[in-house]
């Protein structure tokens, strides 16, 4: 009974030291990450864990997000990560994602990370059409997102078919026109292509560039109403906040900046907001959720302070980052010019290598040629040589025929016979006798003479058989010389190409603070130059693509888009007016204040 009682014991306070810790799997953009915590551990220790893995120091744009019912929520840093309505399985399910976005990616976002995070959970928003985008911003933004995942475009490599798999555009976009996804690639490619040379932390922040003058970009959407219970959508982004009609999310009824805003206040469900003028009236909203009541709060509430933060001069830590940022890059990109000259001189020595291998090739035919030459040349004074002994020969056999036609005359004239008849017979024999002699010898002078000839024309073919051979042993020569003298020359001096690192450093002197203020203004207009280059680019691919649109499947949105580009009115251009009209206020009070004490007597 007692060693039953123990056992008991013993598993009871097993049971209790396994309650005290529980597995959290934490979703990122970019990868999936499983822990153990205790039971009372904190969301800003499970939220530093995160940061501390992903090597993350942007902290402040970011959190863990929770779904709850029909809506989602965020762990609170202060509180214990069970005592929110998170899920009960095992593990529990959070989402690591960006709560709030910056006014300007390009001047904000300091770490790869950072950005990197930014860019894959902008693509998903655009991809799954919670934020709005254009077919021909689609288009770009695709060619942005190729660069960043393949590198400079290859014709070699990226032949056509190869993004038959990505998902690139919204499926809006695709069937709003009559093209084939061939026709997509095709149009997709020409903008990848114009993109050599960037890198993808480049193409990453080219892609959120664009993308943040999206009207939907980094809004949360809340359903709210007002005091006389019309039904409204409440915005909230890095800017201010925004009230718009339900059935248009792209155009603000109104917006109040966050620096026109004195106060907001909560209580029993009914926000109000006070503008900065107290002569204006507040504008009041509720909503039926407590929940979204709290996250409308909390979004407001960071919103403006990063909104303020910006507004102030960098802490040290911010300062830090950047100034490694600074050298990281420069690092960077000393790195990557020093790969490009190692790229051009290992080009270089490869066509040099391809120029020796065609020279060599072409040696080598031109030597084949001469050596058949002169097999042709040997076998032409062989036959020559024949034909001449052939007629030597026959020279000496006519020479022989004349010598014994000559006894046969000596003969007849010893033995003519007496008569009269004879001699007469004698002397036509005689006769023909010399005649045929006389033939014999001019005879026997044509085929001596026709020997001669030929034993000339062997005489001139060995001449030739000599100069052939003469000119095989120049080229083979020539051929090994050129090949060695070459090759020589054209070795890169290597020691040249080799860039010690050791050797760098940066020292950011007040010279080189001065000096990168300088780039810093140059890259801005430059910058102003590129968004003009990117409108027009813009602009020709809405009007490629336009010919092609089927205007009865615009969406409302398609439709209210393109009344906003036809009127030029966005959310940038509202806010103009709203900062104009706060710096006149700002203005006019600061000059009363002045005003004021002038008029007490003195």
């Amino acid at each position: 009974m007692a060693s039953a009682l123990a056992a008991k014991m013993r598993l009871n306070s097993l049971r209790r030291k396994q309650a005290k810790n529980f597995n959290v799997r934490i979703t990122t953009m970019d990868a999936d990450m499983e822990c153990s915590c205790e039971v009372k551990s904190t969301g800003k220790y499970l939220f530093d864990l995160v940061c501390r893995a992903l090597g993350l120091r942007e902290t402040w744009f970011f959190g863990l997000q929770y779904d709850v019912k029909d809506t989602v929520a965020w762990i609170k840093m202060d509180k214990k990560v069970l005592d929110h309505d998170v899920s009960k399985e095992d593990p529990v399910t959070l989402h690591f994602l960006a709560k709030f976005y910056p006014e300007n990616a390009e001047e904000e976002l300091v770490q790869d990370i950072t950005q990197h995070l930014f860019f894959l959970q902008v693509i998903i928003k655009i991809l799954e059409e919670e934020i709005y985008c254009p077919p021909e911003a689609s288009v770009l933004l695709a060619s942005y997102a190729v660069q960043a995942k393949y590198g400079d475009y290859d014709p070699n490599v990226h032949k056509p078919g190869f993004l038959a798999q990505e998902e690139l555009l919204p499926k809006r976009v695709i069937n709003l026109y009559q093209m084939t996804p061939e026709m997509w690639e095709e149009r997709i490619t020409a903008c990848y292509s114009e993109h050599r040379g960037r890198t993808r932390e480049d193409a990453e922040m080219e892609y959120l560039k664009i993308a943040q003058d999206l009207e939907m970009y980094g809004i949360n959407y809340f359903p709210i109403r007002n005091k006389k219970g019309t039904d409204l959508l409440l915005g909230v982004d890095a800017l201010g906040l925004h009230i718009y009609d339900p059935d248009n999310r792209l155009t603000p009824k109104c917006s109040f900046p966050w620096n026109e805003i004195r106060n907001i206040s909560y209580s029993d469900k009914e926000f109000a907001i006070k503008p900065l003028d107290k002569k204006t009236d507040s504008f009041k909203f509720n909503s039926s959720m407590l929940r979204v009541n709290k996250l409308i709060l909390q979004l407001c509430m960071g919103n403006h302070d990063l909104f303020m933060r910006r507004r102030r001069v960098d802490s040290l830590e911010v300062q830090q980052m950047k100034a490694q940022a600074r050298e990281e890059r420069a690092r960077k990109r000393v790195e990557r010019q020093r790969l490009e000259r190692e790229k051009h001189l290992r080009e270089a020595a490869e066509r040099a290598r391809d120029e020796l291998e065609r020279r060599l090739m072409q040696l080598q035919d031109e030597a084949h040629m001469a050596n058949d030459a002169l097999l042709r040349s040997e076998e032409t004074a062989d036959l020559l040589a024949e034909k001449a002994q052939i007629a030597e020969e026959e020279a000496k056999l006519l020479s022989q025929k004349a010598s014994e036609a000559e006894a046969e005359m000596q003969r007849i004239k010893l033995t003519a016979i007496r008569s009269e008849e004879e001699r007469r017979l004698m002397e036509q024999k005689m006769l023909e006798a010399e005649m045929m002699a006389l033939k014999m010898a001019d005879e026997s002078e044509r085929r001596a003479k026709e020997a001669d000839q030929l034993k000339q024309d062997l005489q001139e073919a060995r001449e030739s058989e000599r100069r052939a051979k003469h000119k095989l042993l120049e080229i083979t020569s020539k051929s090994a010389y050129s090949v060695t003298h070459t090759h020589t020359h054209t070795q890169p001096p290597i020691p040249a190409n080799h860039l010690h690192l050791s050797n760098l450093s940066f020292d950011f002197k007040d010279t080189d603070m001065k000096r990168l203020s300088m780039e810093i203004e140059k890259e801005k207009v430059e910058y102003m130059e590129k968004s003009k280059h990117l409108q027009e680019q813009l602009n020709e691919l809405k009007t490629e693509i336009e010919s092609l649109k089927l205007k009865e499947r615009e969406t409302p949105l398609d439709i209210l888009h393109n009344d906003n580009t036809e009127k030029g009115t966005s959310k940038h251009s509202n806010f103009k007016k709203v900062y104009t009209h706060t710096q006149v206020f700002t203005i006019h009070k600061w000059l009363s204040q002045r005003k004021a004490p002038s008029s007490k007597p003195t």
